[in-house]
Formats: C-alpha cells, sequence, structure tokens
C-alpha cells in the first residue's frame, strides 16, 4: 500500500486547512485510515481515525469540534479538514492504513501498518 499526503502548508491561527491522502495499492474500503502528527521532540500521537466504511469516526480531545475526518471510497482518499487551528496544532501529520476495515480504536502507532511520507502544517500565532 502508498499512501501519499498532501495539503500541507502555512496558515494563520485560527485559519483552515485540509489535508490529503491519497491510497493504492490495497482495497482502499478494507482498511481503517487513521491521521498521525508528530511535532518536533515530542512523540507521533493520534489525531483521528475512520472506519472503512466511513461510518464510525474517532478524535483526539485535543482536536474534537475543530477536526473533521472523511473518505471517499470512489477515489481512495481520505481527507482531515482543519477549523480554527491553534500553534499547537503545528507538526508533521501523517496519514496511515490499518489491515483491516472495522473500527476497534485504533489509536497507537502500532495499530497501523502503512505510512505516508508526512506533510508539514504549520500555523501562525
Amino acid at each position: 500500500v502508498q499512501l501519499q499526503a498532501s495539503g500541507g502548508g502555512l496558515v494563520q491561527a485560527g485559519g483552515s486547512l485540509r489535508l490529503s491522502c491519497a491510497a493504492s495499492g490495497r482495497t482502499f474500503s478494507s482498511s481503517v485510515m487513521g491521521w498521525f502528527r508528530q511535532a518536533p521532540g515530542q512523540e507521533r500521537e493520534f489525531v483521528s481515525g475512520i472506519s472503512g466504511s466511513g461510518g464510525i469516526t474517532y478524535y483526539a480531545d485535543s482536536v474534537k469540534g475543530r477536526f473533521t475526518i472523511s473518505r471517499d471510497n470512489a477515489k481512495n482518499t481520505v481527507y482531515l479538514q482543519m477549523h480554527s487551528l491553534k500553534s499547537e496544532d503545528t507538526a508533521i501529520y501523517y496519514c496511515c492504513a490499518a489491515r483491516r476495515a472495522g473500527w476497534a480504536s485504533q489509536t497507537r502507532p502500532y495499530d497501523y501498518d502503512y505510512w505516508g511520507q508526512g506533510t508539514q502544517v504549520t500555523v501562525s500565532s
């Protein structure tokens, strides 16, 4: 499975960005998809996840109400819409895929089998 994340950039606090992650090489709808982020000197942390059908979504408390994860299985793409961005959202954002379609609280990096290269999000205050 290959994952290609895009959509990062520099944005002012309070602004919005939409990240995309295009997948290839596996039946997309058979994979739980996730977004993680990693700031300099910090561990990779879970941001959001979505089941294979898109019917179940889950968010870290730090982004709940501001970020929305979605997927388009016809386009093999998962999205992360980010609103009301804060300086603490600054990080490299990674998309990832698991070898199962059902949501089972996959909130840890080792729950996922495939990773994209990451896209930088920088929020200026």
